[in-house]
């Protein structure tokens, strides 16, 4: 491939991947027939990855532009924070399937499934409206690495999600 590969990639279009993803997981969770906690675990990791490297790499990148309300960027960032604490909260039950973990699932389904919505609305809009490709395209390798980095240090683990989440406040 040449390097123009890059450009293939949208930062938009990989973000939006791993929302698909965690939708994958959150049914994962609710079934009785699936590996729940396996699920949680696999959730977990790509939560924290995910929101990391948006925080790092994408979210400051995109108040440069205008037409990205930086408003709803910062709320973005409000919204990781909150997700984090109800994934603590889930990952804190011992019993899997439990009503008390079945509360915390639900819990995080609504934290999570609120902030893709208004992301995918709102940001993530305002970056296909006015963030030229190329741009985008070189959001999506960063975010991509920071990403991969996020998940070969084990960042779901119950002991670094506490320690996100009280740094969130």
């Amino acid at each position: 491939m040449s390097t123009d590969s890059k450009l293939d990639q949208d930062v938009v279009a990989v973000i939006l991947e791993d929302h698909r993803a965690m939708e994958d997981l959150f049914r994962r969770m609710r079934s009785v027939e699936a590996d729940r906690a396996e699920a949680l675990k696999e959730f977990s990791a790509l939560l924290i990855a995910h929101g990391e490297a948006e925080e790092a790499e994408v979210y400051g990148a995109l108040k440069r532009f205008r037409g990205v309300d930086n408003q709803e960027v910062e709320h973005g960032t409000e919204e990781h924070a909150e997700g984090n604490k109800a994934l603590l909260a889930l990952l804190e039950v011992e019993d899997v399937g439990s009503e008390k973990w079945d509360e915390r699932l639900e819990e995080l389904v609504e934290a999570v499934s609120h902030h893709v919505d208004e992301e995918e609305r709102t940001i993530l809009n305002g970056a296909r409206e006015n963030v030229p490709a190329e741009r985008r395209a070189e959001l999506a390798v960063a975010f991509q690495e920071e990403r991969a980095k996020q998940l070969a240090s084990d960042c779901g683990s119950p002991e670094n999600v506490r320690k996100i989440a009280i740094a969130g406040g």
